[in-house]
């Protein structure tokens, strides 16, 4: 059996796991559960689930599934799903590099710019960084601090102005992108 095939069953395994546990918190918390967010997801995008993560609160104020796809040409899709509802309200498109030329079609601001303004004001350490591209065609840059006490928080910062433009405190994760960066 490949690493790929036994990542991809223990992700599964996950899945179904967190999956039963989320309806029964539906019950009790009135969420809509993870299975509608991943068929809403997977009826837009069809591909590999590599990453569910759970933000309460999002930066929407509402309890979100982030729910990250793959598809057949290697893309990545990130969708954020209102966990009481079940709908898809945001959807991006990571890119490998700050040299894409999606993401580079304006002056951006750099790298370690961007984490400057997130340590200023979310200080911990840095444990990933992605690329992304807002369904507007707006370049960001993502990074997931965790701070002293242990909070994990996801922080996106505008590409061109440089400023953070959403923040959501991350509760759980299943999976994990093996080409993500720190």
């Amino acid at each position: 059996m490949s690493k790929h095939t036994f990542a991809n069953i223990v992700l599964a395994s996950t899945l179904v796991f967190v999956t039963t546990v989320s309806i029964v918190l539906a019950e009790h918390h009135k969420i809509a559960g993870l299975e509608n967010c991943l068929n809403a997801a997977s009826m837009i995008k069809a591909g590999d689930f590599t990453k569910v993560e759970f933000l309460n609160p999002s930066a929407e104020g509402v309890p979100t599934y982030e729910i990250e796809v793959r598809d057949s040409n290697g893309t990545e899709w990130e969708f954020k799903c209102n966990a009481k509802t079940g709908h898809i309200y945001e959807i991006e498109q990571e890119v490998d590099t700050r040299a894409d030329k999606r993401f580079a079609k304006e002056k951006i601001v750099s790298e370690e710019q961007a984490r400057a303004t997130v340590l200023e004001i979310y200080p911990g350490e840095i444990r990933e960084r992605e690329y992304e591209i807002e369904s507007n065609g707006n370049a960001t840059y993502e990074f997931d601090v965790v701070d002293p006490d242990g909070t994990e928080f996801k922080v996106e910062v505008d590409a061109v102005s440089g400023k953070i433009i959403e923040v959501a405190v991350e509760q759980w994760q299943i999976g994990e992108e093996q080409d993500e960066e720190k």
